[in-house]
């Protein structure tokens, strides 16, 4: 199977533009021609409410093939900070990989979509753990084929660290892939402030929209004062991990879960990233500046933005969506190859 690579992506010349790429990740255009396949995917779907160590509970989807007599194996997609199993860019890789004879399987981070009433204690991007522990229970269950892990943005990130850290977590994993995954924290905080205003409106009226439901959902500990109300990224970043974490400062929380430099060089499973040299978010230097195994691919795109890498306004699907499903059918029948 010929596998697409970064530089098989060349969109046309109106989508060469890595702002439009990212905007266009979570339209409503993207959501409108997504509609059918979504519709499938959302009708295989069956909600389960995993019960995890320490009382951590956390919402997951299973959607179940039924394109083959035999599956190809299961695929756990995670979503991007402030997005949800039901954003635009996992619906649409669900989707194509549940026709491509793959289950897949949508985690809802910790208040993340409709889920802020199911734990007490706030979301933060260091809780590894749990995601870990959503990750193994759905992947040790029965079933032949492979299983891999697939995220976008921050669950990109999670999805490596989950790759690092597999062997000793107890993860019955066999491949990940991440799309335009966040590297260093720090980094992309100073991104995003110094990006066109849009893309930090967007994510602050999606983060307090998230906070308010969570006050809603425990209004005798989560209360969004005054300060927190017209506090920037950093500044409201800072306060919560002051207030709700151990970490003790604002760079001791965004050094716990970066993956720069050689952190991610012990990780033995095969993996892949693909970035894109034009994403607003994510700076470029921090792909070319990782240390990586031997067995790990890092392909960037000129293009693509953040999460977008669209080839057209008229058509569903995604350059992300091929490079996903192509990398995960492959895997798939090198495992059964070797089963057999």
């Amino acid at each position: 199977m010929n596998l697409p690579a970064a530089n098989d992506f060349v969109p046309p010349r109106l989508l060469r533009n890595g702002h439009l790429q990212s905007m266009l990740s979570s339209s409503p255009l993207r959501r409108r021609l997504n509609r059918h396949c979504a519709a499938q995917l959302e009708h295989a779907a069956r909600e389960e409410i995993l019960q995890l160590s320490g009382g951590v509970r956390l919402q997951v989807f299973f959607s179940e093939q039924s394109q083959r007599t035999v599956r190809r194996g299961q695929v756990l997609l995670l979503h991007g900070w402030e997005g949800s199993a039901r954003s635009n860019y996992l619906l649409g890789s669900g989707a194509r990989l549940l026709a491509d004879g793959f289950d897949v399987v949508r985690l809802n981070f910790r208040d993340h979509g409709d889920t802020h009433h199911l734990n007490h204690e706030l979301f933060h991007s260091c809780r590894l753990q749990e995601v870990a522990d959503a990750a193994r229970e759905v992947l040790s269950r029965p079933g032949p084929g492979l299983r891999a892990l697939a995220g976008y943005s921050l669950g990109g990130n999670f999805a490596l660290r989950l790759a690092r850290s597999a062997a000793e977590a107890g993860l019955p994993l066999d491949y990940v892939v991440a799309v335009c995954p966040v590297i260093d924290p720090a980094h992309g905080l100073a991104q995003l402030e110094q990006a066109p205003r849009i893309y930090h409106a967007y994510f602050m009226r999606k983060w307090r929209e998230s906070l308010r439901r969570k006050q809603k959902a425990f209004p005798d500990t989560h209360r969004l004062d005054d300060k927190m109300r017209h506090a920037n990224m950093r500044e409201l970043t800072r306060l919560l991990v002051e207030r709700h974490t151990d970490f003790g400062s604002l760079e001791a929380y965004l050094d716990g879960y970066s993956i720069a430099g050689k952190r991610l060089l012990g990780t033995r499973l095969p993996v892949s990233i693909l970035a894109a040299r034009d994403d607003p978010v994510i700076p470029v230097s921090d792909f070319l500046g990782l240390c990586l195994p031997p067995q790990a691919e890092l392909d960037i795109a000129e293009f693509g933005g953040h999460c977008g890498f669209f080839r057209s306004l008229t058509r569903t699907g995604s350059f992300a969506e091929d490079y996903i499903s192509t990398r995960m059918i492959a895997r798939s029948e090198r495992a059964f190859a070797t089963a057999a």
